[in-house]
């Protein structure tokens, strides 16, 4: 006759072996998943009136350009810029150079994101100041997933359409540095699935926004 306590622990093994199976399988798919080649921009609908580029990455930025010149009557954002960085700095930094006044005018600078969380907050209230209903997301395509949850999530009411892009460290996929990045991202996307999805917790404005700046003091007359 086995013991209470044998049954216990063989069940929990069960349990283990089939949580550690189901991970295995997902990270494979995640894996897969985010090393897909980018999109054609002729796949992109007609209908998609704005585009948002999250920084962070290489590829991004160019991508949302991309995007734009293709269709010019669109409006870009780019989410989660470093303060005081202007327009200009990041068209040298990107190798992009200088846009017609006609583009350049169409880019709106988010300097308030500091997380993927904040990049949604920032999207959602440009699009509505902007009276936007269909982006295009742009962003590397391990960090695609999880955009889309935090994104869904905190502004139900846009549609989006995902444009991912490979950095140059996804064109060695088997290279140590690149295989902690993908445990890293993995590892995000669990963890924002099982927030949002499992214990329904509510993403705050605060939580992805940078700390507004203390204003000074007035000097002393």
């Amino acid at each position: 006759m086995k013991r209470p306590g044998m049954n216990v622990w063989s069940a929990l093994f069960a349990v283990l072996t089939v949580a550690s199976w189901v991970l295995l399988g997902s990270f494979i798919y995640f894996c897969a998943d985010a090393l897909r080649p980018s999109p054609a921009l002729d796949n992109i609908p007609a209908d998609c009136d704005g585009i948002v580029a999250l920084t962070g990455g290489k590829n991004r930025i160019e991508a949302g350009i991309a995007l734009l010149r293709q269709k010019p009557n669109r409006l870009l954002l780019i989410s989660g810029v470093s303060p005081h960085t202007g327009l200009n700095p990041i068209l040298t930094a990107t190798g992009i150079g200088p846009l017609p006044p006609e583009l350049s005018h169409r880019i709106s600078l988010g300097y308030r994101a500091a997380s993927t969380i904040g990049n949604a907050w920032e999207t959602a209230q440009w699009a509505k100041q902007k009276n936007l209903h269909h982006l295009v997301l742009v962003t590397a395509g391990y960090h695609m997933r999880r955009s889309l949850l935090e994104f869904h999530d905190i502004a139900p009411q846009l549609r989006l359409t995902p444009y991912w892009v490979q950095p140059p460290a996804m064109h060695d996929p088997l290279h140590p540095h690149t295989i902690r990045l993908m445990f890293s991202q993995y590892g995000k996307l669990v963890g924002a699935f099982l927030r949002l999805m499992i214990l329904h917790q509510q993403d705050y404005e605060q939580e992805g926004f940078r700390p507004t700046p203390p204003v000074s003091p007035p000097p002393p007359t």
